[in-house]
């Protein structure tokens, strides 16, 4: 890796390592941080290099993986793209967008990145630990890595791990999963494939997410630390509550724990599915069950169905069509079904797609111009810049109250004229923000923009009611109770369990 000049912090930054990818890196960091922050620090996140499409908008318009904001939620302070100065948003085909400090400056292939974005990648990173020690000079880094540290092929040109580790001169936690199996050979293999001066800096071993009676353990404890000469600082036993996964893959794996729901929500499991953090607020709901709707079927089952932001709205319009997906939607909406699209899923929801920049997933030409479900008279058109900012405006439907949210799109959406527009109606008082319209056979078919829309309590409940209403179901009480402080109560109760069985103290000198 070369020599690395370093940067000195007044406090000692620490950094989460990973045997593997789920490992736990970002809910280890997240409990850190609520943990430091009720300690009384100032702690602040950050992770040089993430890639996903699950992302946040800053209070500058800036791009910034959604995992990096909740841990910055988790330390008591506002999300910036400083704390995950390079974003790379998959876009398959093995091509991703290039986010830096929170723009997009290119695109890249997997084989050119390293060649072509290595340097300004680590001059960005750089950067942004300065700006932040400029402004916080108390604070104490937590910092996330990526996927493993040892990656033999890539290690020369790894940004967010090793290379980050030296130049702060980290304290080093190395978190494995133990539900994975192997965990023996995932830590030792680790620490043997680090030169002694990356291996330093490893203070301690955390193993995650250990069923059963963590006494079991002990032994297996002793030899770890008897073989690594690195202390165990903790076991954390498997906790049931649900976080937002980074990757979209970690989708298939996740469980409804409702057992009686009275509502059941599908969502379209796009191949470029984006934003899927929206839908936390649902899942955190006690009467709705969510499934994930990956094939064609019937969908009379659900209460009402969400079509999802997409990173590829073209081609997953085209995977829509092509699977049978897009009938299925149409004939649900033909039978009182209730329809809502986020993002990408409201551009699919209208009559024409238009892509003159190939920008959204066109594959050539022919694509240039495609229709949409055809459930809603709009038309979008892709130009060459996204749009990206936070959102501040008053809903009209299903009631009047005020919203908070972001943009993160490209294409503007319009009326399409040579439609029947009569009974389409915007949702929000800035009016190009989303629309809906009563369905001819009941419910309604809607969609917006605005990610982050469901975490507007009194919308979200509203909304949830126009179901229930038309299902005869009594109405939620009108004390509702906050996403935003549930969200917090789970982040409490993390950092509340890893206190219990992590010795935090020792990184902390």
């Amino acid at each position: 890796m070369g020599s690395i000049e370093k940067l000195q912090p007044i406090k000692k930054p620490l950094m989460v390592l990973g045997t593997s990818s789920g490992a736990g890196k970002s809910l280890t960091v997240t409990a850190i941080g609520r943990i430091l922050k009720n300690l009384g620090e100032e702690p602040i996140p950050f992770k040089g290099q993430n890639m996903s499409n699950n992302a946040w908008v800053d209070c500058n318009g800036g791009e910034m993986a959604y995992s990096q904001a909740l841990q910055a939620f988790a330390c008591g302070i506002v999300p910036s793209s400083e704390m995950n100065p390079i974003l790379l948003k998959p876009q398959g085909n093995s091509i991703s967008e290039i986010i830096h400090l929170g723009k997009s400056i290119g695109i890249t292939t997997a084989k050119n990145y390293y060649k072509d974005w290595f340097f300004p990648g680590w001059e960005v990173i750089k950067k942004s630990l300065n700006s932040i020690y400029e402004r916080h000079p108390n604070c104490r880094l937590i910092i996330e890595g990526a996927g493993s540290p040892v990656e033999m092929n890539l290690i020369h040109r790894d940004l967010t791990n090793l290379r980050v580790a030296k130049y702060l001169d980290v304290n080093c936690i190395l978190v494995t999963d133990i539900e994975r199996g192997g965990v023996f050979a995932q830590i030792v293999g680790t620490l043997e494939l680090m030169k002694p001066d990356e291996r330093k800096l490893i203070k301690g071993i955390l193993i995650n997410r250990f069923r059963g009676d963590l006494s079991l353990f002990e032994e297996g404890k002793k030899w770890i630390e008897n073989k690594t000469q690195i202390p165990v600082l903790g076991i954390i036993p498997w906790l049931d509550d649900k976080f937002p996964p980074e990757d979209s893959l970690d989708l298939l794996e996740r469980k409804s724990f409702v057992t009686n729901p009275e509502i059941k929500v599908g969502i379209i499991k796009l191949p470029s599915i984006s934003n899927f953090s929206d839908f936390d607020p649902l899942e955190n709901e006690e009467s709705i069950l969510i499934e994930w709707v990956m094939k064609s079927q019937n969908l009379n089952k659900y209460d009402f169905l969400i079509l999802p932001g997409s990173k590829q709205t073209i081609k997953d319009q085209l995977f829509l069509g092509e699977s049978g997906l897009s009938k299925d939607i149409k004939d649900y909406s033909n039978n009182n079904g209730n329809i809502f699209g986020i993002c990408g899923g409201l551009q699919m929801l209208g009559t024409i797609l238009e892509d003159p920049f190939l920008k959204e997933g066109s594959k050539d030409n022919s694509d240039l111009s495609i229709k949409g479900i055809g459930l809603l008279p709009l038309k979008t058109t892709f130009l060459k810049e996204k749009i990206t900012r936070q959102i501040n405006s008053e809903s009209i439907w299903p009631s009047s109250t005020e919203i908070n949210g972001f943009e993160i799109h490209n294409g503007v959406t319009v009326l399409d004229r040579s439609q029947d527009t009569l009974k389409i109606n915007p949702i929000f008082k800035e009016l190009d923000l989303g629309w809906y319209k009563e369905n001819n056979q009941g419910g309604t078919i809607a969609g917006t923009y605005i990610h982050g829309i469901f975490e507007n309590d009194e919308w979200r409940n509203q909304y949830i009611n126009l179901i229930r209403r038309s299902k005869n179901l009594p109405l939620l009480d009108k004390k509702i109770r906050s996403y935003k402080m549930k969200r917090e109560s789970i982040i409490d109760n993390l950092a509340y369990e890893f206190n219990k069985y992590f010795n935090i103290s020792s990184l902390l000198n």
